[in-house]
Order: C-alpha cells, then structure tokens, then sequence
C-alpha cells in the first residue's frame, strides 16, 4: 500500500513537473536544437534536460524525507506518521457462570527510537482490572488482559467485547484506536494506526544517512576508513574492468573481420554473455580461491563478453561505402583498420565500456561478499546481518554516486576521443 502512494506521488511531481516547464519554462527560452527540420529519432536533437535532472533528484530527495518524517523536510509535507502517544481501550470478559465486567487498558506508544519504558495504573475494582501496556510505534503487540484479572481464561473467562463491539477468534475489529484481534489462546493482539510514515529500520531518514557519512568517514568501519573500503570497491572494478576491456575488444575486433574467428569465439561468447557473474562465483572460488584475484577474476569476466559484443557490433555496423571508398583511393587493410574501422566503431565500444562498467559495480557487491575484509559491499553486507540499514543506504548510495561520477566522466572522454559519433 505505502509503496503504491509513493509510485502515485512520483509520478504526479513528474506530470506537473512536466508541464510546468513545458508550458512556462521553455516558452520564455529560445531552444535552437528543437528547431532543427528533423528531430524525432534524430539523437543530436535531444539532450538532458537540466532542469528535469534537478527536479528529479529533488523528488526523490523529498518523497524519502516526506515518508520517514525527516527533519529536512518542512512538518506540512510529511506523511501521515504512525500515532505517538497515550490511548485506552475498554475489554469486556464473560465467566463461565455468565457474569461480565469490564476493564480499562491503557497503552503508551513510543515513538521511533524512543526507549519503551513500562508503566503501571491502579488496577480498580471489579473481576476485570485495568492494566497498562508500553510499546514502539508502527508495530502490534501481544496484551495478556487478564494477568491480574481475579478470573482469567485459565478458569473458563473469554473474552467477548472491545469498546463495546463483539470480538472473537474469528472477528478481527478495526477502531479509531487501532486494530484488535485475538491470538489462538485467546490473547489480545493489537496494532494502533501506523500512518504512511516507515520505521527507520526499514528507511531510515535521508539526517541519519548523512551522519553514518560522517561518523564512518571520520572513525571508520570494521577496521578501516570509509575512504579504504571505497578505495578497495574501486580498484577491484577498474582492474575487472581493464583486463576485460583488454582482451575483449580485440577479441571482438577479430570477430568482427573474420568469419575464423566469428565461427571459432561466437559460441563460446553467446553461451557466456547471459550468464550472470555471480553464478560463477562457486567455480571462481574453487579455481582461484577467495583472494583478491578470485574478486578481479569475477568482474573481468563481468566485462569482457560486453566489452566483446560491443567492439564486434561497432565493426559490423561500419558503413561500408566508407570502407570501398578507402579501398578506391589505395588503402591497405592495415590503413583501412586504423582509418576507417577503429574510428567508426569507437561509439560502440565507449558505450559497451559505460554497460561493462555498470555491470562491475553491480558484481562488486557480490564479488567482496567472497571472505573480503574491505570494501562497500562487504561493509553494505555486514551491516544487513545487523540490520544497520542506514549504513546499507550509505553503501549503495556511495556506489551509485561513484559509477555515475565514472559514467559522466566516460563520457565526457567519449566526447573528447570520438567527436564525429553521430556524423556519417
């Protein structure tokens, strides 16, 4: 249900976001770009819209903060939150002779981080006694009504009433109070309103993410600083990367310019290429152990058939009129390879590169749960067993900075190297 608003709120930020700067924004700007004669399907035409890049971020930023009540965020756009404070309900108990008699539970709900403190009320007169119950925030509890009731379900008493309406094993009561059912031993189970807002357990706000940043950057974590355990993910990629990289683009240059070679490495790589890299961490380990060369072993294996599909298909998709027209003015295979092919088939290759290196990132995580003592996915790993979610989010959050942080800097060489993509 929480998931489903948030994907609703998502979506209405990004419509009204949508033609807010349609209809007002860019009417006040002069785009060149989108007047060019033809632009659908045309790449050059359409670039990242800055704006809706800020706007995006500053979604995502405030639907986290308005679903876990974060202090960034201004009161009037949190979510409805889980009830923090006193409420009572009244349980009616029938013995077996048929006498009833009602008692008060009072029940303190304590808010997210809050220590649940017992507390105690004067228990009246009666059969029944009133009783008090302390529990956290956006969770049920177990009441035990009639542990100091004069008749308990021991010597035939049931329970037949909350607030006046009929409960039972059977019948589940939804209140303002909140929600009451009954255990098979006959126990109250109950849940006050749990509002919109998720328990930092589950989502911890964007205030605590920041402060787990902090705290590890400045004491560090399991023995080393936040920077080494990055220093670590980051190395382990780029060297999976490099080595895949260098063994698979001439791999798929020789597939590309000979049917040999196509025919020889085309079912080795087709066989390989859906194959997810963390199906082969048993043999990884097996064969190079859990050292660091098992991990680099992992992501180069991650990379190299991308790498290798990519220079292949940059190969192929050299338009072949350039290559006659080479061949007419009296150029060799060799001039031809360094004129005309590897220039054409950069685009290709730099965004194979950009897939292969999101594909590292997203095995490192698995490569340094093999016995690794460093590294963000060893300290996101330890930290889920003891449901430190915060240092979770920092770790992934870390990871997808970095590989954008790469992806923007690629292209940027991209760019740089192979200014003529999207020139015939």
């Amino acid at each position: 249900m929480i998931g489903l608003i948030i994907l609703l709120v998502y979506v209405a930020i990004f419509i009204v976001s949508f033609l807010i700067v349609r209809f007002l924004v860019q009417k006040t700007t002069t785009d060149y770009t989108a007047l060019k004669t033809v632009t659908f399907g045309d790449e050059s035409a359409v670039t990242s819209n800055r704006v809706a890049s800020v706007v995006s971020v500053l979604t995502i930023f405030l639907i986290w903060g308005s679903f876990t009540g974060s202090v960034l965020i201004p009161r009037f756009l949190h979510a409805p939150g889980p009830f923090v404070g006193e409420t009572s309900f009244t349980y009616t108990i029938e013995t077996p002779e048929g006498a009833r008699d009602d008692a008060t539970i009072f029940v303190r709900v304590m808010g997210f981080g809050e220590e649940t403190v017992k507390f105690e009320v004067p228990p009246g007169d009666g059969i029944a006694k009133d009783d008090a119950v302390a529990m956290p925030a956006s969770r049920s509890t177990t009441i035990i009504y009639d542990k100091n009731d004069e008749v308990t379900r021991k010597d035939g008493a049931r329970l037949v009433a909350i607030d006046g309406e009929t409960i039972g094993p059977d019948i589940a009561l939804n209140t303002d109070v909140g929600r009451f059912a009954l255990t098979e031993k006959g126990a109250i189970t109950f849940a006050p309103p749990k509002g919109l807002q998720m328990e930092p357990i589950w989502l911890p706000p964007p205030e605590a993410v920041v402060g787990r940043v902090i705290e590890i950057a400045n004491d560090g974590y399991r023995d080393s600083t936040l920077w080494k355990h990055l220093g670590y993910s980051l190395f382990r990629v780029i060297a999976g990367f490099f080595f895949g990289a260098l063994l698979g683009i001439p791999l798929g240059y020789a597939m590309g310019l000979s049917n040999w070679f196509r025919g020889w490495f085309e079912p080795i790589v087709e066989f390989m290429r859906p194959v997810p890299p963390l199906a082969l961490i048993p043999l990884v380990i097996i064969w190079f152990g859990i050292g660091e060369t098992g991990k680099i072993i992992l992501l180069f294996l991650a990379s190299l058939w991308i790498m290798a599909i990519s220079a292949r298909a940059g190969v192929s998709g050299v338009n072949i009129t350039k290559v006659h027209a080479a061949y007419s003015l009296g150029a060799s295979k060799i001039q031809i390879l360094r004129n005309v092919i590897i220039p054409n088939s950069l685009p290709e290759i730099f965004t194979g590169a950009r897939v292969a290196m999101g594909v590292c990132w997203g095995t490192v995580v698995a490569a340094e749960l093999v016995a690794a003592s460093e590294g963000a996915g060893m300290m996101i790993m330890v930290a889920s067993k003891f449901q430190l979610t915060d240092i979770v989010l920092m770790g992934i959050i870390l990871i997808g900075v970095i590989g954008f942080g790469i992806d923007i800097l690629m292209r940027r060489l991209e760019n740089l190297l192979v200014p003529w993509k999207g020139r015939s």
